[in-house]
């Protein structure tokens, strides 16, 4: 019976005692132990936060990712499903004809003209895709 208790008492114990948030009293071990404060967090004593990471513009994200898959699908390897790109059926239309595009000037003037042009195409379709705005077709158009 008295492991019993004991079993039942413990978990009530570690959670009182590790449990208490941040700013909150605690008591030190030891019988004379007076209550002090918590030590502040570094946030707390005014030390400078790191910058929020800020987003990028829905045109910039669209125009990284059609290059990045454009590169992808140029080098050989397949289309795929879109969806599992991260693609939305606007971007991977600009993917299909900025890799259209890109398949004769590599032939012709070799891989680092064929990734200019995706570049430069990349930006111009997302570009457009994204010049009023994010389109409002839903999130898969």
């Amino acid at each position: 019976m008295r492991f019993l208790v004991l079993g039942l008492a413990l978990p009530a114990l570690l959670c009182a005692t590790a449990c208490a948030g941040p700013g909150t009293l605690r008591r030190p071990a030891g019988p004379d132990a007076s209550p002090r404060p918590a030590r502040p967090s570094a946030a707390s004593e005014g030390a400078p936060r790191p910058a929020s990471p800020t987003t990028a513009p829905a045109a910039d994200l669209c125009a990284r990712i059609v290059a990045h898959w454009s590169r992808e699908a140029l080098d050989g390897g397949t289309y795929g499903d879109y969806q599992s790109m991260g693609l939305s059926n606007g971007q991977y239309d600009i993917l299909r004809d900025v890799v259209d595009a890109a398949r004769p000037v590599r032939r012709r003037q070799g891989t680092a003209a064929a990734n200019r042009l995706i570049d430069r195409q990349a930006r111009a379709g997302c570009a457009a895709r994204y010049r009023h705005g994010t389109p409002s077709a839903g999130p898969w158009s």
